[in-house]
């Protein structure tokens, strides 16, 4: 019987669509620092399907297919979704991300419930949060965080 999901493969992947999927994969390469695995081209320059691998994790991506009722969000009212990224140094990956061109949409801020995070958006309107854990909290200072903040 096959394994499910595949070897190399967690139980959930994003899966995002560009425009120009093509130059996606590069950015997101080389602003994001994921590793190309695998690239299925398509006729008159699509990419039918490509997979990013960053850590143990795959990112699934392909060209819009309008028929298919695929967009990007560049060609979207708002924005409809966010890919999270755990990373060991979430300083440096920032460097590297603004170095790259990346638009920041939050600069690196420590964050009451342990992680230190920056979000950013690729060229067509994806939102990126990329965090590290730096510290545990427990569940009683969550929830004095949360009151101080007018949560609970």
């Amino acid at each position: 019987m096959a394994q499910s999901p595949p070897e190399g493969y967690q139980q959930v992947i994003p899966y995002l669509a560009y425009d120009d999927a093509p130059a996606a994969v590069d950015f997101i390469c080389k602003a994001f620092g994921f590793t190309e695995r695998m690239r299925m081209p398509g006729p008159e320059g699509l990419l039918m399907h490509a997979e990013l691998v960053f850590g143990d994790s795959v990112l699934m991506l392909s060209s819009v297919m309008p028929d298919m009722g695929i967009a990007s969000p560049k060609n979207l009212p708002a924005v409809h979704g966010n890919v999270t990224v755990y990373m060991a140094d979430v300083d440096a990956h920032y460097a590297q991300a603004k170095a790259a061109g990346a638009a920041i949409l939050e600069e690196p801020t420590d964050m009451f419930w342990g992680d230190r995070l920056y979000r950013a958006a690729d060229p067509e309107g994806h939102n990126w949060t990329f965090m590290q854990h730096v510290r545990d909290v427990s569940e009683e200072e969550m929830a004095a965080a949360l009151a101080q903040m007018g949560g609970q």
